[in-house]
């Protein structure tokens, strides 16, 4: 329907009613209207644009004019069109082209760029490695032959072994009032899980030098790293990298932020457990590094190797001390610790042989057969009594160093691994890691508890502080804390 406007006779743009006649307007003009008379056009009734009706409609198209209605005209118009749209088409295919030119760049330089990211990250990385690698500044011990065991050392160890023997003989009368009871181990559970790269794990015993570093444990593992972890706040202190293969032996020392950690690449690195800088790297061996062991005073670490020496090294300038193989070996060396004293050490050989030797005199003292396969772990107990050894034969066994004989046997599973053995610091219990974790009252021998939360054998297992807690670590990559 189509609207004339009564004072124009042409049809509205905006259209509007008047209230006041019923009339349709051209709203501009009735505005113009009403501004000047303030009446309404058809009947001078007095009227204002708030009383005027706005009305809604379709968009009204303007006929053609006159022009437009002959042929030509048309023929002209439609020609005008068909240019307007082709001129539009060419621009559009030129912007075209020039986006594409665009994009065409930018995805070149996207590529290029990618490529030196890549390119710089790998050399970063080769850097890196190269830099872990280097020999530090600080004294390394040469292949060459050992310095030898001087006066003074030998003194120093006797002297230290005395003070160790009086004090453990003091310990011995009295437990420690906050030790774990037998009933307290047999309600342990899982209370802390933590990845670890894991392969083996050593924690630190508290001491009166340095009471902190109860909560500290290293763990390494066979992605060449070790790595340092605190309990207290379960957060990754620093990772050691260097090794050039898998890491299979870590200690923490018991009084300085020191971490020493032993690899097949026949090197035993000693770093900073802070920074996680290496600050000396001894070389004295010729194939894997089996075992290590440190010294009750902190300056000297034990080595065993696959090409059957033992090492006694100097902690703090990196020489080799002394260097010994024996007729009697045989076989790779597969483990080794210190007695308590310091005087004495155990190895285990691949050929299931424990043997026993006199540090001082580097010599062979005493052997123990009864195993077969590799022997996979030994602990001296704190009481310095008891030995306690596992091997391929899925069972642990049990020394008297006084009588130099096998007192008991804990006997496992036929398929049974056992891969870590520890006594707490008191002597009074024994954890057995492996297919599982158990724990022994010792004395009594007696199972107390097992743990079965690992997916996977485990490869270390140790005491916190009189026995409040558990800990072990696993084939499964994880480190989990009991208590």
């Amino acid at each position: 329907i189509s609207l004339h406007i009564l004072v124009s006779g042409e049809v509205p743009e905006v259209a509007c009613i008047s209230p006041v006649s019923g009339c349709v307007f051209e709203k501009r003009l009735l505005e113009k209207f009403v501004f000047e008379n303030g009446t309404d056009p058809t009947n001078n009734q007095p009227l204002s644009m708030e009383q005027v009706i706005e009305m809604k409609t379709n968009p009204i198209v303007r006929p053609k004019p006159p022009s437009a209605t002959s042929i030509p005209a048309i023929l002209k118009s439609l020609q005008d069109e068909w240019d307007a749209c082709m001129l539009t088409s060419f621009t559009l295919r030129q912007q075209l082209h020039t986006t594409r030119q665009e994009l065409s760049h930018a995805l070149y330089q996207h590529d290029a760029a990618c490529r030196v990211i890549a390119r710089l990250t790998k050399e970063a990385t080769a850097a890196r490695e190269a830099l872990a690698t280097l020999k530090p500044t600080n004294p390394i011990s040469p292949p060459g032959e050992p310095i030898g065991l001087t006066e003074d050392v030998i003194q120093k160890l006797q002297d230290k072994a005395s003070v160790l023997t009086s004090e453990r003989k003091k310990r011995g009368k009295r437990m420690p009032e906050d030790l774990a009871s037998a009933d307290d181990i047999r309600e342990y559970k899982q209370v802390i899980s933590g990845y670890c790269f894991g392969l083996l794990c050593r924690f630190v015993i508290s001491n009166k030098h340095d009471p902190n570093h109860i909560h500290m444990v290293v763990t390494g593992g066979a992605d060449k790293t070790a790595v340092v972890f605190d309990k207290e706040s379960e957060q990754v202190i620093t990772t050691l990298k260097g090794h050039a293969k898998k890491v299979t032996n870590v200690l923490y020392h018991p009084s300085e932020d020191i971490v020493f950690t032993a690899s097949p690449d026949s090197t035993i690195r000693i770093w900073s457990a802070q920074d996680g800088n290496c600050s000396t790297i001894i070389r004295t061996h010729k194939e894997a590094v089996t075992g290590i062991s440190l010294h009750a005073l902190g300056d000297y670490l034990l080595s065993c190797s696959e090409d059957q020496h033992w090492a006694f090294s100097d902690v703090r300038t990196g020489q080799t001390l002394c260097r010994v193989t024996d007729d009697a070996i045989g076989n790779a060396l597969t483990c080794a610790q210190f007695h308590p004293d310091g005087l004495i050490f155990g190895t285990g050989t691949k050929d299931s042989q424990i043997m026993i030797w006199d540090l001082k005199e580097r010599t062979n003292v005493a052997n123990f057969p009864g195993h077969s396969g590799p022997v996979t772990a030994i602990s001296f107990s704190e009481n310095g009594y008891y030995l306690a050894t596992a091997a391929g034969d899925a069972c642990v066994k049990l020394w008297d160093l006084r009588k130099l004989k096998n007192f008991k046997t804990l006997t496992m599973a036929d398929d049974y691994e056992v891969r870590s053995l520890t006594f707490d610091q008191s002597g009074s219990y024994l954890a057995v890691g492996g297919t599982d974790v158990r724990v022994y009252l010792c004395k009594q021998w007696q199972e107390l508890k097992a743990f079965s939360d690992h997916t996977a054998v485990a490869t270390g297992v140790r005491f916190g502080k009189n026995a409040k807690f558990l800990a072990s670590s696993s084939m499964d990559r994880s480190l989990k804390f009991f208590s």
